[in-house]
């Protein structure tokens, strides 16, 4: 049988210092689909339509920092 690799241990810095990276990563993507949503109002000039594109961005956005923030709290 293959020997278990050993995990590395990671220290509380290190942790925090990839959780800021993968939280960036998302905030990104909330922050375009947000910015899509403007562009779709401006571009159509039907507010409704954008504004679907802007709401579902924020709450993508608030379920990517509540997951992270209970992420983070287990980790701690």
């Amino acid at each position: 049988m293959a020997k278990a690799k050993k995990k590395k241990k990671l220290t509380a810095q290190q942790e925090f210092e990839i959780m800021k990276l993968v939280l960036d990563k998302l905030l990104w993507i909330g922050f375009i689909i947000m910015t899509f949503g403007v562009y779709k109002m401006a571009e159509t000039g039907i507010v409704l339509q954008g504004l679907w594109y802007i709401i579902s961005g924020a709450i993508l956005l608030i379920i990517f920092i509540v997951l992270m923030v209970k992420e983070y709290e287990v980790v701690k």
